[in-house]
């Protein structure tokens, strides 16, 4: 393998100006950068990534806590993290812990700067204790709902606002008997969504929902739909537009429905959350409320690089931006 030496040899250079290069530093002057460039693609010299980070103190690793790569959003969501991460030089270690406190909590008493030079986490079910007793210096963010009172830089989408915007949705569509799907109080985002769902309702002067319109859903998968849309048609009065918590819920529902035969959506509309690939071509296709993943993957690396870099800074709590993407399953 070709070393510094043998790229400043052929470039007729310092091997202090090669590495001044190849590290990114700005004050080389252009016609040595020029050679140097050119002797780095004749020898095909590649750095030595780990020994870079040794001598920098690093690990060259993330983690990144999701509850499961199963549900679309989180498979796109560390997508996004890994190609953001790369920018860096960090590669991304996954954890799944399935939303369950004990995973979670041995997740985060295993980070260490041994271990990795940051975490992205995303919570089901840590309480704010488990992060008073598992103290780490290791930079963190946290994804997802804030309901959690620690001192940690935060990046998510308003999940009431979000929710308001596709319960109105359907409200502007005529629809008068709404109901949810995944309803869940052990997760905080599905207590913000239902909080968006009520406000809608009452900013529209519609009445509180009748007993079942509010329905629970133990996970967030296809099956947990259908069987929650199952129970809401066998209603004495069906509702005529459904908000589902994740696309998943939805794209469940929709399929319950659809073996009942109801029309989706001249019989009952439906709207999901996340904006997953699958929803675009489904069908029908699925009105969905659609954070920005890319931006929030970024946002979230960026903190974790510039608390690696030693900005002490106040806590930031980034807002990234959504949009309801209006498709076959509310416009027909």
């Amino acid at each position: 393998m070709a070393t510094l030496k043998d790229v400043a040899e052929l470039a007729g250079v310092s091997v202090k100006t090669v590495s001044n290069v190849v590290n990114g530093y700005s004050f080389v002057k252009p016609e040595n950068e020029r050679k140097v460039r050119e002797a780095l693609a004749a020898t095909g010299y590649k750095p030595n990534v780990g020994a870079r980070n040794l001598r920098r103190g690093r690990t060259g690793f993330i983690a990144l806590m999701v509850p499961e790569l199963s549900i679309p959003y989180f498979g796109e969501l560390a997508g996004g993290v890994i190609t953001a991460a790369h920018a860096h030089d960090w590669s991304v270690l996954i954890e799944q812990t399935h939303g369950l406190r004990d995973p979670e909590a041995a997740t985060l008493a295993s980070l260490g700067p041994h271990m990795v030079d940051g975490a992205i986490i995303s919570p089901e079910a840590l309480h704010t204790q488990d992060f008073t007793r598992n103290p780490t210096d290791v930079p963190m963010v946290l994804l997802g709902e804030h309901s959690l009172d620690v001192p940690i830089d935060h990046v998510g989408i308003d999940n009431v606002q979000a929710a308001r915007i596709a319960v109105r949705h359907l409200i502007d569509l005529g629809r008068t008997r709404i109901a949810v799907v995944g309803q869940n109080p052990s997760r905080g985002t599905a207590t913000q969504r239902l909080a968006g769902y009520h406000s809608a309702l009452a900013d529209a002067g519609l009445p509180a929902p009748p007993p079942g319109y509010i329905a629970p859903a133990a996970h967030y998968h296809h099956r947990d739909g259908a069987e929650a849309m199952a129970r809401l048609l066998a209603l004495p009065e069906p509702p005529d537009a459904v908000f589902c918590f994740n696309d998943m819920l939805a794209h469940g529902a929709v399929r319950a429905a659809a073996e009942r035969g109801c029309n989706v959506p001249r019989d009952i509309a439906v709207v999901g959350f996340d904006n997953t690939e699958h929803s675009k071509y489904s069908l029908p296709s699925l009105t969905t409320i659609a954070p920005d993943k890319a931006a929030l993957a970024k946002a979230a690396v960026e903190l974790v690089h510039q608390r690696a870099n030693g900005d002490v800074s106040a806590v930031r709590d980034v807002q990234i931006p959504f949009t309801l993407q209006v498709r076959e399953s509310t416009s027909g």
